[in-house]
């Protein structure tokens, strides 16, 4: 069986790697949310063979109480699976922050906002990024469309 190519996207868990995205001092803020990139370096990349495009989310208690927060995250998650696993640039860690409109804004104009905010970081790539998963193992519970 061939192996199967699909775009995936790693996360950020550690917050020395969320502080290590907001040092880089890239940001875009948009209605719906706030964009912030930074290039992988030789202190701080992913694991040889792992994905190459990581991503974590933040809602702080500006957003609203716990359940606007898991919501405004879950909605962002859904954006990025959209959007960012097809034109993320490769070697590039983001972190998603939601702002207080990101629970109530509408899901085309979200995805609109992450894509405006992609191209103003210069992290916008046309076609889709593609990681190789060997035939067998399972994919990413992050994994994106198949590419071709």
């Amino acid at each position: 069986m061939a192996p199967r190519r699909i775009a995936v996207v790693g996360r950020l868990l550690k917050r020395s790697e969320f502080l290590a995205v907001a040092g880089a001092r890239r940001k875009w803020a948009t209605p719906g949310l706030i964009l912030q990139a930074r290039a992988h370096d030789d202190r701080q990349r992913p694991a040889a063979g792992d994905v190459l495009v990581r991503v974590g989310f933040t809602a702080s208690k500006k957003v609203g109480n716990a359940v606007k927060r898991n919501r405004a995250r879950r909605r962002l998650r859904a954006a990025v699976r959209a959007v960012l696993a097809l034109h993320g640039k490769p070697n590039t860690d983001f972190v998603v922050i939601a702002r207080s409109e990101t629970v109530t804004r509408r899901y085309a104009d979200l995805l609109a906002d992450l894509i405006l905010a992609l191209k103003k970081l210069g992290a916008w790539t046309e076609g889709a990024q593609a990681f190789v998963v060997p035939a067998g193992q399972p994919a990413s519970p992050d994994a994106g469309p198949a590419a071709s």
